[in-house]
Formats: C-alpha cells, sequence, structure tokens
C-alpha cells in the first residue's frame, strides 16, 4: 500500500523531470544550507561536532565541511549534518513543523561526495528528500507528534536523509524497501530538546540523529544488508507504533507533482524561527522613519503565544527576542556574528535599550494563515507611535527572498570566514550545479 510504490518512487527519482523552478530552488536552499554548515563550524555544537569526527575517523571516504577532513561516509555525514544545525540559520517547513535543509543537504552532499555523483544528481536527491521528509511528518501528523511529546524534526529527516542518499548510491527498489525498514528501526526523537541549554544536543536532534539514522540504512543495504520488506504494511508497522489515527495517504500523495521545497522557508535573518516576524517588522519601521536606540522609548513585540514563550529572554542569543531588538536599534541592522554574539548579551549599552523591549504572547496570532505573523509598536522619544504588522514573513512561501537576496545572506555568513573572493567563487559553483560533473569538485569552495 505504501512501502512499494514509495520505494519505486525513490529508485525512479534520478532519472525523473525537475521542473526548472525546483532546480534554482534547490540550489539556493543547497547553497543556504552550506553557509549554515560552514558558519555552524565556529560554535559551540560546531566544535564538539568536529572534535567527534576525529574519534569516529574511519577510511577516507567522504569530505568533512570546514576542516576539509576526509573520514568514513556516515561518520562524515553525521558530522557534516551537526554543522547543518549549530546555529539558527537552517531552513523550514511550516506545514510539517520540520527543518528539512540541515538533514537533507548534508546527507545529500555527503553522499554525492562520497560517491562522486555530479551537481544535477545531488539536485534531484535534494528536491527528492524534502518531498519524503516533509511527507512523513503529514502523513503522521504534526498533532499526532506533539501529542506524544515526539520531536517534529528527526522522525521526518531520517527518513528523507535516507531517500536522498538512496538515490544518489543507486538502491534499486528492493534494496530501498530495506532501508526504509532500517530506517524506520532508528526513527526517534524526544520534545525534550526544548531544554537543551547550549544547542548541542538540539543539533543533534534537528540534524545529526536522523541524518545517522537515514545514511547508515542505505550504508548497511550496501554492504548487503537485509530485512523486513514491507515496514509501513502488515500487523506490526511503522504507523502503527507513531501513528495508527494519522493522514497516512499523505505519505504518497502528490509525488512528483507536488515539490514541497517549493514550500520551504528560507529565513533572512539568522536568529530563532519565531524572532523572524518580529526583526521584519522592527527593520521595516527603521528603514520608513530612519530612527535607532536613542530615538526610542519602548518596543513592544506581539508573537503567537507559543513562539514568544520560545523566545522570551533566553540565555542564547540568536533566539532572546529582547536582545535581537536591541541589537537591531543598536546597530541599524542584524549581523549573523551579533546575533552569535555571547559576550555583547552583558554589554551596558544592549542591556539599556533591551529594558525598553516588552514581548508578549498574542492569542489573536497563534492560528493565522500565513503562520508566525508578529507586530511590532514602536514609541518615539519625539512622541509619534509607529506600528507594523508582518504578516508573511520575509523568506517564507508567501514571502520568498530573491536569489540576490539569498546570497546577500550566503555573504553575511560567509565572508568573514572565506573572505569576499572565495566566498563570491562558492556562491558561483553551487548556483551553477548542472555544469559539475563530480561533487568532489567543490571540496577546495568547502574548506577554510
Amino acid at each position: 500500500m505504501f512501502t512499494v510504490p514509495l520505494s519505486e518512487y525513490i529508485a525512479a527519482a534520478p532519472a525523473g523531470p525537475v521542473p526548472a523552478d525546483v532546480a534554482v530552488k534547490a540550489k539556493h536552499h543547497i547553497l543556504d544550507t552550506i553557509a549554515a554548515m560552514l558558519s555552524g563550524t565556529q560554535l559551540l555544537p560546531g566544535k564538539r561536532a568536529d572534535e567527534y569526527g576525529d574519534r569516529l575517523g574511519g577510511p577516507a571516504e567522504a569530505n568533512v565541511l570546514g576542516s576539509g577532513k576526509q573520514i568514513g561516509y556516515t561518520a562524515a555525514a553525521f558530522i557534516n549534518a551537526l554543522l547543518a544545525h549549530a546555529d539558527e540559520t537552517d531552513d523550514s517547513h511550516a506545514p510539517s513543523l520540520t527543518h528539512p535543509g540541515c538533514s537533507i543537504v548534508p546527507a545529500a552532499l555527503t553522499t554525492a561526495d562520497w560517491r562522486g555523483r555530479s551537481g544535477e544528481d545531488l539536485i534531484r536527491a535534494v528536491v527528492l528528500g524534502y518531498d519524503i521528509c516533509t511527507r512523513m511528518n503529514l502523513a503522521i501528523t504534526v498533532p499526532v507528534l506533539e501529542e506524544t511529546m515526539r520531536s517534529t524534526y528527526s522522525i521526518s529527516g531520517a527518513f528523507g536523509s535516507m531517500a536522498a542518499a538512496a538515490a544518489l548510491v543507486g538502491l534499486d527498489p528492493q534494496q530501498i524497501r530495506y532501508a526504509l525498514s532500517y530506517t524506520a528501526q532508528q526513527a526517534s526523537g524526544l520534545a525534550s530538546w526544548r531544554r537543551d541549554k547550549e544547542h548541542v544536543e538540539k543539533a543533534f536532534v534537528f540534524a545529526g540523529m536522523p541524518v545517522r539514522a537515514g545514511t547508515s540504512a542505505v550504508d548497511m543495504v550496501v554492504s548487503g544488508f537485509t530485512g523486513v520488506e514491507d515496514v509501513f504494511e502488515g500487523p506490526t508497522h511503522f504507523f502503527g507504533a507513531f501513528s495508527p489515527a494519522g493522514d497516512h495517504d499523505q505519505l504518497l500523495d502528490g509525488l512528483g507533482e507536488r515539490f514541497e521545497i517549493l514550500r520551504t522557508n528560507i529565513k533572512r535573518w539568522s536568529v530563532g524561527s519565531p524572532i523572524q516576524a518580529a526583526a521584519d517588522s522592527l527593520f521595516a519601521l527603521m528603514q520608513e522613519h530612519g530612527f535607532l536606540a536613542d530615538d526610542v522609548e519602548s518596543v513592544l513585540v506581539r508573537l503567537p503565544e507559543a513562539g514568544a514563550e520560545t523566545v522570551d529572554d533566553r540565555h542564547m542569543p540568536d533566539i532572546n527576542c529582547q536582545h535581537i531588538m536591541a541589537l537591531m536599534l543598536l546597530d541599524g541592522d542584524l549581523a549573523f556574528t551579533a546575533s552569535q554574539d555571547y559576550p555583547r548579551m552583558l554589554a551596558p549599552d544592549v542591556l539599556e535599550v533591551k529594558k525598553r523591549v516588552t514581548l508578549v504572547g498574542d492569542a489573536s496570532l497563534n492560528d493565522t494563515d500565513p503562520p508566525r505573523q508578529g507586530i511590532v509598536e514602536v514609541k518615539l522619544r519625539d512622541g509619534r507611535d509607529l506600528r507594523h504588522h508582518t504578516r508573511a514573513v520575509r523568506g517564507t512561501y508567501d514571502n520568498q527572498m530573491s536569489e540576490a537576496e539569498v546570497v546577500k545572506k550566503t555573504e553575511d555568513l560567509l565572508v568573514p570566514l572565506l573572505g569576499e573572493d572565495r566566498c563570491a567563487a562558492l556562491v558561483e559553483q553551487v548556483l551553477n550545479l548542472e555544469a559539475i560533473a563530480d561533487a568532489r569538485q567543490l571540496r577546495p569552495f568547502l574548506t577554510f
């Protein structure tokens, strides 16, 4: 009912048609995720990942971004995935409540590097991975995942990673059925990640764990492992364990016709998703009215109740809404380096401005379409009262970023690390992936 058609679709995907607009969007997400991976090497989860990669070692099969080390395939995929969610700059898919890029892109990029596949193969695998990843959550349903306290980000990522890797390795439908079963056996993740204070376990749950599950399933099948052929059917099956009352038909719905990467958001700002609307609104008001911190008497930020709770005066700079608002008022913009600057959280000027920022959860914003809207109300010292309501966050499906904006974000993340010339060269390579015959040609551009 599900296993056979799904395995046949995954096996045929490398030769299937990918519309031009889908391919362009895929390259934007590959570029955006590579930028997240390279910038992530400088943060605590990335540093821990690099150290752990040295311990995992293995044969020189695949490339680790940043360091340029070659280690075992599944180890490299795991480390690269941890890098992809080391900060808060990777993409998201609102309908399925997933972060597809931080699992799919590292899995696909590492597998393409391992097998020497082309840039076009990489694009097709990424598109496939996003489709399987997001549909898995739509089939289980987000409410079921939340009610059972499971992470919405990891189970889906495992299947998406497996699909992307299987396509690049060239598994046949029978082998993919085995790989689906091994992925199902490893599918896991709890919502307790929300209590992680240093973002290390969060990077594991969002990206490292699902990629490890998906790529190891493929690697085992490549090595001759066999298993259950119909994990989605029979008296004991995946949906029976995870979602007996889910919308299971969503797993296959629209495959080959509706490409979920087109519905995936790219963050304009390198901060937690609930802060995006607030940053959009404050920046729009500053651009229109020309004020900075010294001109402001007070700022009131209204966000959906759950989002406000998530980003309310948190210990990490990039998920602390009040802190981010203060930085934007002081700097006139919001650079990645500022959003990751822990010492600046204690700077007197930042703390003084932060006192003027109030965050509230607004029930009227809880179930909006588009989701994750935000309102910022600014009272200036000259008596003016300003208000901006962001309905469609920049970078989302309803208000998409241009290629130039994606490149600008990449430059913000990578020029401090690579320099302008090397960053420009990387951007050119990714935006012209179809011209690359072997993904290993990218290695010099992905290494410091």
